[in-house]
């Protein structure tokens, strides 16, 4: 598996997703531009869509998030290219069924799939890279990665400066869109003060 490389805008979201249902299990998928070439080497996660903060692993719901994030990603040429997950309890951060079954359909139609968990017992103001997990597919397994700082450069001061500012209040899920069809499960504007 080669390296992979998270977007200031993928970690920021995922780590507000966290941050905003700290309560929570939380799950989401992330993004990947479409590779031009095969012999590209690593995968770049530039978007994290949050999915649920209510029930991880409920299929219809499930289904409807995938099929519309799959429009999305057509439109943008943007492919799903894993899954991230953190578990309710502050010390578990091991993948559990829900995030194989999820990682492995991913997997079955992007090929460098990956798989993040976050570990509640390590986030931090400031985020802290230190707090993702990275699990790749090997064989048939799914293997945790000792790999180098998976960040862009300034990921961290970003995410330190809309956790003070409290950003998270802003963040939308699936299941708040699912409540309220007006608000935007792509949080585009939280990609456009990320882009800045």
């Amino acid at each position: 598996m080669a390296d992979i490389t998270l977007s200031t805008t993928a970690y920021c979201k995922l780590l507000l997703h966290a941050a905003k249902y700290p309560q929570r299990a939380i799950n989401g998928v992330l993004l990947a531009e479409k590779a031009r070439s095969k012999d590209s080497k690593g995968l770049k996660v530039v978007d994290a869509i949050p999915l649920f903060h209510l029930t991880l692993g409920l299929a219809p719901m499930m289904e409807v998030a995938l099929m519309q994030i799959d429009e999305y990603c057509k439109k943008k040429g943007l492919v799903i290219a894993g899954y991230y997950q953190a578990n309710e309890h502050f010390k578990d951060s091991t993948p559990n069924g829900i995030a194989y079954r999820i990682a492995e359909r991913i997997h079955d139609y992007y090929n460098e799939a990956c798989l993040l968990m976050i570990d509640n017992a390590k986030l931090s103001l400031d985020g802290g890279h230190e707090a993702l997990q990275v699990y790749t597919r090997h064989d048939t397994r799914w293997k945790l990665q000792e790999c180098r700082d998976p960040l862009e450069d300034g990921a961290t001061d970003h995410i330190y400066s809309l956790m003070q500012e409290k950003a998270y209040r802003k963040l939308v899920d699936f299941d708040n869109h699912l409540d309220n069809t007006s608000l935007d499960w792509k949080n585009l504007e939280i990609n456009r003060e990320l882009s800045i």
